[in-house]
């Protein structure tokens, strides 16, 4: 795969807004593992490599465990994430897929019995934004970087 453009250098103020939404959501005051977590969900549905690698590389950063982020994709089935996060992950899922599932009730009174309605927007916007992303890096080709045997040793 090739990437197809720097789409940072070619439109560099066509994305400073992309940029501030990111700042905003950084600053929002919700968890940074959840936050974490949210943008490697989206971007494991997303199909999207380069954010996969730097989200799972931020949270094992900030203390996030190699099982969690591993068991990720079936987080259903995993009792390592609490009831808060499960809840954020299924609206997650939700908005990621949003053409297939429009966001159902059930999964959005979840989302309140464990966050405040603000909290629900300052999560919404993350998920928009990492949702965002992915569309630029997929559509794009953006390249993860590639650690090679020689790089490691």
């Amino acid at each position: 795969m090739q990437p197809r453009m720097n789409y940072f250098g070619v439109a560099p103020k066509a994305l400073q807004p992309m940029l501030e939404m990111e700042k905003a959501c950084r600053a929002s005051g919700l968890d940074h593992s959840l936050y974490e977590l949210v943008k490697i969900r989206a971007s494991q549905i997303n199909g999207c490599a380069f954010c996969i690698h730097m989200h799972t590389n931020e949270a094992r950063a900030h203390g996030e465990t190699d099982d969690r982020m591993h068991l990720l994709a079936a987080w259903p089935e995993s009792p390592l994430f609490s009831p808060r996060e499960r809840a954020a992950l299924a609206w997650t899922e939700a908005l990621t897929l949003v053409s297939q599932t429009h966001a159902p009730d059930d999964v959005y009174d979840e989302l309140g019995r464990h966050f405040t309605e603000e909290e629900i927007v300052k999560l919404t916007m993350m998920i928009v934004t990492i949702n965002g992303w992915n569309r630029l890096s997929v559509g794009f080709r953006s390249i993860h970087p590639v650690e090679t045997a020689s790089d490691a040793a």
